[in-house]
């Protein structure tokens, strides 16, 4: 991204010198003299300060409206050819399209009403205005304008995506909040189950009802923690918590149903390949002990995968699913072998993804999405199973 952006640089400081070359020429053909140094050296100072815009946009800016300012008044008044000149021009209309795309709303549209005035201020300089609106005054303004409009067209659609992206989230939150009754009636019958055993327990063995009892203070525990997570998903803003879930459907039915559509052709006509599907889950021993959020963000996942798959990579023929454990972390990968094409790598940071990203995000894991270096993509993510919520450890894990 750095050399791209020096690479762009100097290819703007290229035209910038070229422009300037260009119009002292021109000045010296017409007008005579030393005429040209003057737009010259007003013209090179608002184009090195474009070139530094990165630096600070916004000073950046206010330093070269104040240099085509005071060079607008000084030709006026000193009754040289009119000003800005094309390279003057050509650095102002850097510096405000670079602040409108960039800077806050309100210094932005100080910076284009800058603009717009120096712009005008072109009049000042002319010379005659019997012949209708100068020159130098049609040139300013369309370079000003030309200006505002590159600025403000990425400035909307940033603010489109954001917007949509919002909505996303929102819809995730939503599908979540439906959740909570599940994650809440999922502890609270462990934790009946877990009182209804103490009773049984008291009765028979007195002794051991205490750790009959910090069983239920367990269950209770987990179920605060697994609450708190999805109550803070729920909340508006960055520092929103964690997940929830329910328990996912079956994923061999999934992955049946994803087969099937594969071997569907157009208008049900049946076709002779198929999408192969290579499964790969841990026993349903070992899945039991895992909180509901997660299981629900697993699913969740594969399934996502697998839409993108069908909706974005029609010629996939190989995909494998792969839900493992590794001690206090799940992971779910989900490949396919599709080949590469030139609108592959779009659709794919679609929004789906998004909500995915903010339910594993929301548990403390890692989501990444991307071609695989063999061919075809990948979806990779990363769930933790840590604290109360981890459940106990299998034979495997304790080796």
């Amino acid at each position: 991204m750095r050399v791209r952006r020096w690479a762009a640089d100097i290819g703007l400081g290229v035209v910038f010198a070229v422009v300037l070359a260009f119009w002292a020429s021109r000045l010296a053909d017409s007008w005579g003299g030393g005429y040209w140094r003057f737009g010259c050296a007003a013209g090179a100072a608002v184009c090195a300060i474009a070139l530094a815009r990165r630096l600070d946009r916004a000073r950046a800016a206010a330093a070269g409206l104040a240099v085509a300012g005071t060079a607008v008044m000084a030709a006026g008044f000193a009754g040289l050819p009119g000003e800005p000149g094309p390279g003057t021009a050509l650095g102002l209309a850097v510096l405000v399209g670079s602040a409108v795309r960039s800077l806050p709303l309100r210094p932005a549209c100080a910076v284009a009403a800058g603009g717009f005035a120096v712009a005008a201020g072109s009049l000042f300089t002319a010379h005659s205005l019997a012949a209708g609106v100068p020159a130098v005054t049609v040139m300013n303004m369309l370079a000003w304008l030309a200006a505002v409009v590159a600025g403000l067209c990425p400035r909307l659609l940033d603010a489109r995506r954001r917007a949509v992206a919002e909505r996303v989230r929102r819809a995730e939150r939503l599908t979540l909040a439906r959740e909570l009754h599940d994650v809440v009636a999922h502890h609270v019958t462990g934790i009946v189950v877990q009182a209804q055993a103490a009773r049984l327990v008291a009765r028979r063995s007195p002794e051991k009802a205490g750790d009959a009892l910090a069983a239920i203070e367990a269950a209770g525990s987990d179920a605060m923690a697994a609450m708190r997570r999805v109550v803070g998903l729920l909340r508006d803003g960055d520092d929103a918590g964690g997940p929830a879930a329910t328990e996912p459907g079956p994923l061999r039915d999934l992955v049946g149903r994803f087969e099937a559509e594969g071997r569907e052709g157009p208008e049900g006509r049946q076709e002779r390949e198929g999408r192969q599907v290579r499964l790969r889950l841990p026993d349903e021993e070992e899945t039991a002990v895992w909180p509901p959020e997660v299981t629900s963000t697993v699913y969740r996942v594969v399934q996502e995968s697998l839409t993108n798959i069908t909706r974005h990579a029609p010629r996939a023929r190989g995909v494998t699913v792969s839900v493992e454990r590794d001690r206090d972390a799940v992971t779910v990968e989900v490949a396919d072998d599709s080949p590469a094409g030139p609108a592959r790598h779009v659709p794919r940071g679609g929004y789906g993804l998004l909500g995915m990203r903010e339910r594993v995000q929301a548990l403390g894991g890692t989501l990444r999405a991307g071609p695989r270096p063999g061919g075809g993509w990948s979806v990779l993510a990363t769930l933790p199973l840590s604290g109360p919520l981890s459940g106990p450890l299998t034979g495997r894990d304790r080796r």
